[in-house]
This record gives structure tokens, C-alpha cells and sequence, in this order.
């Protein structure tokens, strides 16, 4: 498995920095010219490779103009026509399911289906009007980036200890030296990503040669629960993650009061601008209504909190050889409606990187990861099974009654359900509510388990034919 790493520069000159910058924007007019040549159905019809059209366009002596050295040109071709590609696939999703909707006929779906991964479907109408749908033409909007061949640069450490990074400039023999703030070197095809007078340093590695890989997980089996207080809260009742809440709620409230600003002053230059002043619109929009200073802001919150759920993670897999988490991947509707603010709130909530963490620590450290089915882990109690109450951390189970902090009693249920014969990961939340309504009903009158087997099932209606018969 193949991971990202991100390597700053630190303290660079502003005179490197304008000229990766000017090497950036001429690379940003490649990236514009392969789109406008091969992003559309046009392109797709010459069925060119990245090695084509770069040999195509020294063929009509295209590079001239575009004032890079010839590798750096290259490799934007070859990143760029990636990019149409990707783009290109995204859209087949969607039309391998209208191709799904529109015939039952298995020969007809796999003709289909062939065209479409061939990129034949130009000569056939249903296909290329669902194409047309679904792949917007795309135009490029990098200007900002450059990408270097392995080949291409190398890593240089000076007396007091520092890596510099070496990278073709514009000019034949005229390199630029980066330094970094990191003692490891990137490797492999590198991404030059300039921010702000900063550069970062995109590049790929192998997940076993981290050093997280080399930690041993632990030896138990737990379950756990997603939060948003806490990254996860595992069956044993140990919280990991405690500062997420405060990390979300504290950003969510002050991006609410940032936004209500900026659309006051917004609305000033709009009214400024119907009168005519458009000096003072013009001022408002540069100094007010910037988007580097936010988007650096956005950028650091997301570092952390990131940092937070995967160091929770990680602390789990510290215990745990088998990890077993509920499937967040189906929407459930909600039917209590909740404040503007919690709402609001809510929304931050990362359960997508606490997937992402859960599945890529546990492949990096050799732990198993389960998913189990959701549906009405929260809303039961895991002692005796029956549907309770929960309000806000606690959970109130009038059966038993008991309080139980609700993330624990989740994250027990959750771990019940490894070994659930009758709930399925795919079992729809329906059909797992009335079988906990079945489970519950006999608990309280205290009849046996039945069998929920299918040849048990059989012989009980062999048995008897004119009674009806309970399923588990």
C-alpha cells in the first residue's frame, strides 16, 4: 500500500521561489493545452496515449512555445492526461448504472459494458448520450504545481545537517536548491505544490517502510465506536481522542462568526458597487475578502485533526489484534430534528478520516479490521438487548434500569455483533430492528432460543403446516 507524504520547505528565498513560480505558470498552459485538446469527447476519439501526444507535439514543434525544459513539459503531460483519465472514469460510474436500468439482457449489458471500458461507446448513441450527461468537458485551473522525474533532482545535506532539495529551474544547468524541514529525503516522482511562498513536496512511499509499521498490535479483541466528542471509545470503557469535540466545535463556531463577517462586508462592496464606487468595492474584495489566510487556517486545522484520530487509532491497535467497528458507509435519515448549531457542528464530524485510519493503521501494523452493521447500536442496551433512551453521553434503559455511558454500551454491542448469526453486515436496519424486537420479546418471557437455521426452519413447517412460525 502506497501512502502520501508531505515535506515543507523552510526559509526560502523569495528570489527560487519566483522562479518556481514563473515555471509553475508555464507549466499551468500545458496543463491547459492537453485539456483543451484531449478533455472532451474529441480527445477520446483520437484514443492517444501521454507518450502519443508528447511525441505528436515534438512532431509540430508545440513545446517552443512553452518555455520549460523538456522534461518538465513531459511529465505534465503525462499528469495531466492521468488527471482526463480519472476524470473520464468517474463518469462511467454512473453510466454503468443507467446501463443497468436500461436493459435486463445480459448479452446487451456486457456489449455495453465492453464499449464503455474500451472507450468505444462514441459509436453508440445510448452511451454517448449518457456520456455527454455525466462527463462535463473539464478545464484546467492548476497554475501552482510542478512535477519532477525520479531521475530528475537529487537530495543534498550541508555542514550543519539540513536536506536540500535540488530541482531543474527554467534554464538548462540552472538548478534550484530547496531546503526542507525534514532529515528524510523524498523519493520516487515528486509534486512541487507552491503556497503562499511556500513550497510543499509531494511524494509517494511504501506503508511497510514507515516506522509505525514496525509496532506490534496487541493480543485482544475490541470493539469501538466512532464519536465525535471522542474519536472512538472501545468496549473496554478507555476513550482515545478526547479532543476532537473541542477541536471541531471550536472551528465549526469560529467559522460561523468569520463567514457572518465577511458577508457583511460582502454586501457592503455589492451595495458600494450598484452606486458606482467601485474603488471601494475593488478595496474591500483585496483586503477583506482574501482566501490565502483561510485557506491556510483550514489547512492547519485539518493537520490536527487528523493527528488526533489517527494517534486514537493507534492507541486501539496498541491492544487490539482484532478491531471490530461499525459500517458507516449507508446514510441513515434522521427523524429528530436537532438545532442550527448542532447541526452545524455535526457536519465537521470526520468520521471519513477515522475510516481511512482505522483501515490503513491496521494494514500497516497486521491487525484485523471487521465491520459489523450499524443499525441500532445506540439505541439498545447491551445487557439485555431492549430498546432504551439515549440522551446526549448516557443511555437509559428502562428495562434494567440503568444509566449507561452511551459510547460504551455502543461499543459492546458493536462487539456482539462479530458473532451474530442472524445480523449481517448488508441486513437491512428493518429487518435488524424486528429481530431485537424479537430477541427481547422472548427474553422477557423467557421462552428458549429458537434454531434460526434453515433446515431447522424446514422441519418446523413440515411439522407444522397451518402454524405460522416466528423468525429469529
Amino acid at each position: 500500500m502506497k501512502v502520501t507524504r508531505i515535506a515543507y520547505s523552510t526559509a526560502l528565498n523569495p528570489g527560487k521561489y519566483a522562479v518556481l513560480q514563473e515555471q509553475a505558470r508555464r507549466l499551468g498552459r500545458v496543463r491547459g493545452e492537453v485539456w483543451q485538446r484531449y478533455g472532451s469527447i474529441g480527445g477520446v476519439g483520437s484514443g492517444l496515449r501521454h507518450r502519443q501526444v508528447r511525441d505528436q507535439w515534438l512532431a509540430e514543434d508545440t513545446p517552443v512555445s512553452f518555455g520549460v525544459l523538456a522534461n518538465a513539459w513531459k511529465e505534465t503531460v503525462r499528469d495531466a492526461m492521468g488527471d482526463i483519465t480519472a476524470n473520464r472514469e468517474a463518469a462511467k460510474v454512473q453510466v454503468r448504472r443507467a446501463i443497468v436500468r436500461r436493459t435486463d439482457d445480459p448479452v446487451q449489458r456486457k456489449r455495453m459494458f465492453d464499449a464503455l471500458e474500451a472507450d468505444r461507446w462514441a459509436d453508440d448513441p445510448f452511451l454517448a448520450r449518457q456520456m455527454r450527461r455525466h462527463w462535463k468537458r473539464g478545464r484546467n485551473r492548476t497554475h501552482d504545481q510542478i512535477v519532477v522525474r525520479a531521475d530528475n533532482y537529487n537530495n543534498a545535506v550541508d555542514g550543519r545537517g539540513r536536506l536540500w532539495l535540488v530541482v531543474p529551474g527554467l534554464e538548462p544547468r540552472k538548478m534550484v536548491r530547496i531546503p526542507l524541514s525534514t532529515t528524510v529525503a523524498p523519493t520516487g516522482t515528486l509534486r512541487l505544490i507552491l503556497r503562499g511562498g511556500r513550497v510543499e513536496v509531494h511524494y509517494q512511499i511504501d506503508a511497510a517502510h514507515l516506522p509505525s509499521s514496525r509496532r506490534s498490535c496487541g493480543e485482544a479483541t475490541v470493539g469501538v465506536d466512532k464519536g465525535y466528542t471522542e474519536a472512538l471509545t472501545d468496549s473496554d470503557g478507555e476513550p482515545h481522542g478526547e479532543r476532537l469535540g473541542e477541536l471541531l466545535t471550536s472551528e465549526s463556531d469560529r467559522l460561523k462568526e468569520r463567514n457572518r463577517r465577511r458577508a457583511k462586508l460582502r454586501s457592503i462592496a455589492n451595495t458600494a458597487a450598484a452606486r458606482g464606487n467601485h474603488a471601494k468595492a475593488q478595496r474591500i474584495k483585496v483586503n477583506n475578502l482574501g482566501t490565502a489566510k483561510r485557506d491556510r487556517q483550514a489547512t492547519r486545522h485539518r493537520a490536527r485533526v487528523r493527528t488526533e484520530i489517527f494517534t486514537a487509532v493507534h492507541e486501539v491497535i496498541d491492544k487490539a489484534a482484532t478491531i471490530v467497528a461499525e459500517d458507516l458507509t449507508k446514510r441513515f435519515t434522521a427523524r429528530k430534528k436537532l438545532g442550527k448549531n448542532i447541526n452545524r457542528r455535526l457536519a465537521a464530524w470526520t468520521k471519513g478520516v477515522t475510516a481511512e485510519a482505522l483501515k490503513n493503521v491496521s494494514e500497516r501494523r497486521g491487525s484485523a479490521l471487521v465491520p459489523v452493521n450499524a443499525a441500532y447500536t445506540s439505541q439498545t442496551c447491551h445487557r439485555c438487548g431492549r430498546f432504551g433512551r439515549r440522551s446526549g453521553d448516557r443511555f437509559y434503559c428502562t428495562a434494567c434500569g440503568v444509566v449507561w455511558q452511551a459510547d460504551v454500551n455502543a461499543a459492546i454491542n458493536i462487539l456482539h455483533r462479530l458473532g451474530d448469526p442472524d445480523i449481517a453486515l448488508h441486513t437491512p436496519h428493518q429487518r435488524v430492528k424486528q429481530i431485537l424486537q424479537d430477541r427481547a420479546d422472548r427474553h422477557r418471557t423467557r421462552l428458549p432460543v429458537q434454531d434460526s437455521s434453515p433446515a431447522t426452519t424446514a422441519r418446523r413447517r413440515a411439522k407444522h403446516p397451518n402454524r405460522s412460525t416466528m423468525s429469529n
